[in-house]
């Protein structure tokens, strides 16, 4: 189901400010909140050491304003997106996918994966890039990541670019209920393809 708002009818406002005692300004709580789930993790207790300039940091990636909220976007048709009701991202996607990203990285190699907060005598490689899709196709029925990599080395000059994507049937109709797993599902792919691609090209 998607959301249209309607405007609140001037009956029903009156009566919600005849009760301030049951007033809420931040809005009816969502009935799910999503979040990703590494299918990759670190195992604990692991160690890491590493040689000099070997360490990766992995940015945030950009996003359009399309998905740099905590709704689910629907593409209805290629010019006109509607949202998910009753459902939202725990945090932005593109927040989410970095934490996927760079627990899938660690878990896949022997690398030292840091988050840009994380100070760092060593200044290693950064992995930047943009979400451009975080979402679902209403015509294909399928959720669909797509990321575009930019690796950069210790002075900030690109040394490789890749889009990468993935899609994910979601095998029933798009609703709150379930869409969670197919899009888990494609950024997990969209993040191992990505740890492979650094392990393949020696970076």
């Amino acid at each position: 189901m998607f959301h249209t708002k309607r405007a609140v009818l001037p009956a029903a406002l009156a009566l919600m400010l005849s009760l301030p005692g049951c007033i809420s300004f931040g809005g009816k709580p969502p009935a799910q909140l999503l979040s990703l789930d590494a299918a990759q993790k670190v195992a604990p207790g692991t160690t890491r050491s590493a040689s000099a300039g070997t360490s990766i940091t992995v940015a945030d990636p950009d996003a359009p304003k399309l998905l740099d909220t905590v709704r689910v976007p629907v593409r209805v048709t290629p010019t006109s997106v509607a949202y998910v009701t009753d459902v939202q991202w725990a945090d932005t996607p593109r927040h989410l996918f970095q934490k996927l990203l760079s627990e899938t990285i660690a878990a896949t190699s022997n690398r030292i994966v840091l988050d840009p907060g994380q100070y760092s005598a060593d200044a290693g490689q950064r992995l930047m890039g943009e979400l451009v899709e975080f979402g679902l196709d209403e015509a294909s029925n399928s959720a669909i990541v797509t990321y575009d990599a930019i690796l950069a080395g210790p002075g900030g000059t690109a040394i490789a670019r890749q889009r990468f994507t993935a899609s994910t049937p979601v095998g029933a109709k798009i609703g709150s209920t379930t869409i969670g797993a197919p899009l888990n599902n494609a950024a997990n792919k969209v993040a191992a393809d990505v740890a492979a691609w650094l392990a393949a090209t020696g970076r």
